[in-house]
């Protein structure tokens, strides 16, 4: 939509790789949640569509966007990664007290 505003400046282009990440923290919890709602279980190819979606949509804008998008989606996933794992030992905590 901005594609033009987006690549005019170094700082636009890095913006564009940081909103193309957050298109890629949508996708993966869309795909994550239509999953588990359906009874399959979440893999890593979830992880793989939502990034080659989101690095797709960067390209459109330019070519740095795309490296930009993927060291943002890279650090949204470890963060992810890191909340859902304090999250889980929040929950088996309290389920093996008796």
């Amino acid at each position: 939509m901005y594609r033009g505003k987006l690549a005019s400046s170094e700082l636009f282009t890095i913006l564009g790789g940081f909103i193309s990440s957050l298109l890629f923290l949508v996708l993966l919890t869309f795909i994550g949640n239509f999953q588990e709602a359906n009874g399959m279980r979440t893999s890593w190819g979830a992880v793989i569509l939502a990034e080659a979606v989101a690095l797709i949509a960067a390209s459109t804008v330019h070519r740095v966007c795309i490296t930009t998008c993927f060291l943002f989606s890279a650090g949204l996933l470890y963060e992810i990664n890191k909340i859902s794992g304090v999250t889980v030992s929040k929950t088996e905590s309290k389920t093996k007290r008796y």
